[in-house]
């Protein structure tokens, strides 16, 4: 039986706040990219031999960072490792790619939230792989961050597996994120979001200029994985602003500014910065809702550079570049991301609108295991943020005197506790 109901109904509950969490700590973020700065070199092709330098010492820093967390909880995270060979134009004579998992289990094993970043980095010289690179915001600073989220998380229990993942390989071609892309696919993996943090630590950016108020988050509209006829059907329902990964990124945009973090989301409207790359991309081309973290003002003088000093200009990516208190709020933003994701059901596969010729639109959507009611979200087309939401049970509503052809319309799943899966877009 349908559920009818008109926009002048009286007014929603508001959506159920992100669970209390400890806050991130700057000292601790800060300890962590010293040691990881520490490691001389993290290229991928340096060495795995030496216990104190390279990119081996800091993979098994890595993971003893992450069994040490897990034994705070009775081991509710486990360390995996897993690696292949990959070979291309940054590394043609082949390299073991090898990354580093923290695996905390949920409640279904099978329905997974990630969350990334790379611990490799480089010079100048992108084949130099055994001058120094402290790689200390590119990218000890998210690997220190996903580091802190598991402290943070460790302990709690989700519906979704949380696995926290150390990349290698991202400077030679995004490989160590291709092999878990590949890697989740293979297991069966449904991937709810992955979060990509890939420099995310400094406020000071090229030439001096400094900015603290907000992060930006990369996210893709329409999806790269669709083939033509998905794309020509997107187009026909004007859902280019609504695909999972940019579903993502605004609730992301939703849990900052309800969580008053200090700290403000730039909604950046691109998968990447302008003809850049980075780990979340593998898994968008498999479908999968990903975005980037990235620091609103970067400074090109600390990235992929010898250190030195010229004309008066210091290069390098080291350690006292990084504003460590920025950083602690877009690892409370992470965090405080994954506890809503890991807690909620999935989205629904699908849902639908229908109502042509008509004042009322209908909505249809598929049932979600584990979801005890619905949230039905609506806008007026020339909006692009959410307007209205009503929470419903059953798998369909009428929305009276609401005309299909100029609202866009969508469905989330919610949990017991109030946690909200990710907006599946009504389509036709």
């Amino acid at each position: 039986m349908s559920i009818l109901f008109a926009l002048a109904a009286a007014a929603a509950p508001a959506p159920a706040p992100a669970p209390a969490l400890p806050s991130p700590s700057p000292a601790r973020l800060r300890a962590d990219v010293a040691a990881m700065v520490g490691f001389g070199t993290r290229h991928t092709a340096s060495t795995t031999t030496d216990p104190r330098r390279g990119i081996g010492a800091a993979r098994d820093w890595a993971a003893a960072r992450f069994a040490a967390i897990g034994r705070t909880c009775g081991g509710c995270i486990r360390v995996e490792r897993i690696e292949r060979s990959f070979t291309g134009p940054r590394a043609p004579g082949g390299v073991m790619v090898q990354d580093v998992l923290g695996i905390q289990p949920g409640r279904d094993p099978n329905r997974v939230v990630i969350i990334g970043a790379h611990i490799d980095s480089r010079v100048t010289d992108v084949m130099d792989t055994t001058s120094d690179a402290p790689g200390a915001n590119d990218d000890a600073s998210g690997v220190a961050l996903v580091l802190e989220a598991a402290r943070l998380l460790a302990g709690r229990q989700f519906d979704a597996t949380i696995v926290y993942a150390v990349f290698s390989g991202e400077e030679q071609g995004l490989w160590g994120a291709t092999l878990l892309a590949d890697t989740a696919k293979a297991r069966g993996w449904q991937v709810s979001a992955m979060l990509n943090n890939d420099i995310v630590g400094n406020t000071i950016g090229q030439g001096g200029a400094r900015e603290a108020r907000w992060v930006r988050v990369f996210s893709e509209g329409i999806r790269s994985s669709e083939d033509m006829p998905q794309q020509i059907a997107r187009r026909g329902n004007g859902g280019e602003d609504d695909g999972p990964s940019r579903a993502l990124a605004k609730a992301i945009d939703g849990v900052a500014a309800r969580g008053r973090f200090g700290l403000d989301v730039f909604l950046d409207r691109r998968p990447d910065r302008f003809g850049r790359g980075g780990d979340h991309e593998p898994f968008l081309k498999l479908g999968y809702p990903a975005v980037r973290f990235s620091v609103a003002n970067e400074n090109w003088d600390a990235q992929h550079q010898d250190l030195r000093t010229e004309g008066g200009t210091v290069f390098g990516d080291t350690i006292d570049r990084m504003d460590f208190a920025y950083l602690g709020k877009v690892t409370a933003i992470n965090t405080a991301t994954l506890a809503r994701l890991a807690a909620a059901p999935a989205a629904p596969a699908t849902a639908t609108i229908s109502g042509a010729l008509s004042r009322d639109t209908k909505v249809v959507w598929a049932p979600v295991p584990g979801a005890v009611r619905y949230r039905l979200h609506w806008r007026r087309n020339d909006t692009a943020d959410w307007t209205g939401h009503r929470d419903v049970t059953g798998t369909q509503a009428i929305l009276l005197q609401t005309p299909v052809d100029d609202h866009f319309v969508g469905v989330s799943a919610l949990g017991a506790d109030g946690s909200e899966s990710l907006v599946t877009f009504a389509g036709r």
